[in-house]
């Protein structure tokens, strides 16, 4: 099926190519087009608008401000555009649309999966693109009209976004089973620290609850790995190198098969992990992705400790 972005005037097309692959000679192997070709259309516009679009580092380019501007607007037209197809299509119920999805790891492991899964065997013909991608990066591709709606845990802002539904989720230590902690039913977060532990990198939404914990523990955790992926650190658990702190998000099968031990931290001030679905505020996700997003909220709200 043709990208929405084929609608666009070639200029504007091959714009946001050179914009996205950050240089005229990477838009060019995207689009299988001589660079020179690209380069006289670019110039073209610059020409037309009498402002530079892209300023010149070397072999890079990146966005001037009129770029960024006419970069957003093509966007925008395209989300119309897009919108106007699922709207047509729903005259002829729900066959065929685009679905643009950001996910924080956690989500990607398991429950999106088995959303995607039973979403594709119901409409079969809904393209989805999925796109994995640290808390703050999911709401900042979702407000950039880059995804339709976020999966992410404790974004740091929420500006621009609508919210659908949040939940708070129980933040536990894991570890193999035969760990000496692994018998509690529960474990105050400065026991864990007797043992070497994994970290979260920055970057990370449960990095900043973990340092809170160790603030008010005031006690240097032996690090023996710092990681920015959760599947890195459950893996390296299951092996008995350390423990890790996370949800039971993305580990559900670890924990049924019992090689993986998920233990409540029972801190009284724990910060909440939150589990938060968001869409682009003001903004009409177009019926493919509503329907998805409808499914998503229905999915998590069957759980405990669900607000909307």
């Amino acid at each position: 099926m043709p990208g929405p972005q084929s609608l666009l005037p070639i200029a504007y097309r091959y714009f946001a190519a050179v914009a996205e692959a950050g240089s005229v000679r990477g838009a060019a192997q995207m689009l299988n087009v001589a660079a020179s070709a690209i380069s006289r259309q670019i110039i073209l516009l610059e020409k037309q608008f009498d402002l530079p679009l892209f300023e010149r580092h070397g072999r890079g380019l990146t966005l001037s401000a009129t770029g960024e501007v006419l970069l957003g607007g093509l966007k925008s037209a395209v989300q119309v555009h897009e919108a106007t197809l699922d709207h047509l299509d729903a005259l002829r119920g729900l066959k065929r649309g685009r679905i643009r999805i950001a996910t924080v790891e956690s989500i990607s492991v398991s429950a999106l999966p088995d959303l995607l899964s039973r979403f594709a065997a119901d409409y079969p013909g809904i393209e989805i693109a999925v796109t994995v991608a640290g808390s703050d990066a999911v709401t900042d591709l979702v407000r950039s009209h880059d995804a339709d709606l976020g999966f992410t845990f404790n974004p740091a802002t929420l500006e621009g976004l609508d919210v659908r539904l949040t939940k708070e989720m129980p933040l536990g230590a894991i570890m193999r089973r035969d760990h000496p902690l692994a018998r509690e039913r529960r474990l105050l977060f400065s026991h864990c620290l007797a043992y070497p532990v994994a970290w979260p990198a920055r970057g990370l939404s449960l990095r900043g609850i973990l340092d809170k914990l160790q603030a008010a523990a005031r006690i240097e955790p032996p690090h023996a790995f710092e990681c920015n992926s959760l599947r890195l650190m459950a893996a390296l658990a299951r092996r008995g190198r350390c423990i890790a702190f996370q949800t039971r998000i993305g580990i559900e099968q670890e924990i049924a098969d019992g090689s993986l031990v998920f233990v409540p931290l029972a801190n009284r001030r724990i910060p909440p992990d939150r589990l938060t679905i968001v869409h682009r505020r003001g903004s009409a996700a177009g019926l493919a992705a509503g329907a998805f997003l409808d499914r998503a909220v229905k999915h998590f709200q069957a759980k405990e400790n669900v607000r909307k």
